[in-house]
């Protein structure tokens, strides 16, 4: 038995050795990653980067319409509403955009994304939305 043990041990050394004198492999040539990303910085989190997200846009606010029907904007607030997004209706007209249309709050802004928009505007065929000065605006209700 410890004649097998030794012939086992010296035939791993003979393996060790011969695998020892094969040629290196050769070390692949790996071009930086920062020469493919151009300008771009490495990705960050937002934690990491020391500074908060954008506050909330105080002074603009955005509206939802260019409708031509006070029956249609009805439509589109209760679909609004089916989706969790609140809204205020603006009575009158806006500077420089005809037809009715909704102010979406602050706290809503964040559900209407763009997939959202293009299903709604899918259904409501002069559907538009702009970001305004809150200034001046004037909601019902």
């Amino acid at each position: 038995m410890r004649w097998l043990f030794l012939l086992l041990v010296v035939l791993n050394i003979c393996y060790f050795a011969w695998r020892q004198q094969e040629a290196p492999l050769k070390i692949k040539d790996v071009t930086p990653l920062s020469l493919y990303k151009g300008g771009q910085q490495e990705i960050r989190l937002v934690r990491e980067t020391g500074t908060s997200l954008p506050a909330v846009r105080r002074d603009e606010c955005l509206v939802l319409g260019g409708l031509s029907s006070n029956d249609r904007i009805q439509q589109l607030r209760q679909r609004l509403v089916s989706l969790d997004i609140s809204s205020q209706t603006i009575p009158g007209q806006l500077p420089g955009a005809e037809g009715r249309w909704l102010k979406i709050d602050p706290q809503s802004e964040r559900l209407l994304d763009q997939s959202v928009l293009q299903s709604l505007s899918k259904d409501f065929k002069d559907l538009k939305h702009k970001i305004i000065l809150c200034e001046g605006v004037a909601t019902a209700e």
